[in-house]
């Protein structure tokens, strides 16, 4: 349900266009690893996923369960509450490697948060937790990176700007880009699967953002 609310609604907020590499390929039971910017890009990328016939299970901070409507229907499809800094975050890779076993693809935020920056430029992804490298250690699931850019022209910056920039995505419609990687199957130690992976997810969003740069510029009159 939510991956075609998400399909319903991005095109609302903005333009989206999705690109891949050669070789990239959403196989049953892959962890999708993707950067993080804002509160919109989810959505974006979920959005996106569906495009091309996927439906993730997402790991998503735990604090979006308390909300009555949105956390019954996270409960109700499976999605995966990540509590941070708590020793109940072990039970989030549980779950996910139990989905991964299903055949269903996991979409995780290696950064583990979004950026505490108030513009809405893009920025390479910041440093990745080591949650996405035990996963795929214990599972032995491939990696599929992905970069969005964009999302921040949604949505960004204090909660007031959060709120404006929502109610006038409407109206603004702003470009949004969704890059899938080609997938990786990292091996050796949990420092160098979580730098491959981080070096592929920064490598998506650079495609991505220079596709977002080119459809900008291709939207401005001569």
């Amino acid at each position: 349900m939510l991956s075609r609310i998400a399909d319903i609604l991005v095109p609302v907020v903005g333009r989206l266009s999705v690109t891949c590499d050669p070789g990239a390929h959403l196989a049953p039971g892959s962890i999708v690893a993707a950067n993080h910017t804002s509160l919109a890009d989810p959505a974006i990328v979920v959005a996106a996923l569906r495009r091309l016939g996927a439906e993730p299970v997402i790991m998503a901070a735990a604090g979006l369960w308390r909300i009555p409507l949105l956390g019954r229907a996270l409960a109700r499809e499976g999605h995966i509450p990540v509590v941070r800094g708590d020793r109940r975050a072990a039970a989030s890779l549980d779950a996910a490697a139990e989905a991964l076993e299903r055949g269903r693809l996991v979409l995780i935020y290696a950064e583990g948060g979004l950026p505490r920056r108030k513009d809405a430029a893009e920025a390479a992804p910041g440093t990745f937790r080591s949650g996405l490298a035990r996963l795929a250690e214990r599972t032995g699931a491939p990696i599929v990176p992905v970069g969005q850019a964009g999302a921040r022209r949604v949505t960004s910056g204090s909660p007031v700007k959060q709120f404006g920039g929502l109610v006038t995505a409407p109206l603004r419609r702003p470009d949004l880009h969704v890059h899938i990687g080609a997938p990786l199957e990292p091996t050796g130690g949990r420092v160098l699967r979580t730098s491959t992976a981080h070096t592929a997810v920064t490598a998506a969003w650079r495609t991505a953002a220079h596709r977002l740069g080119e459809a900008s510029a291709s939207a401005v009159p001569s």
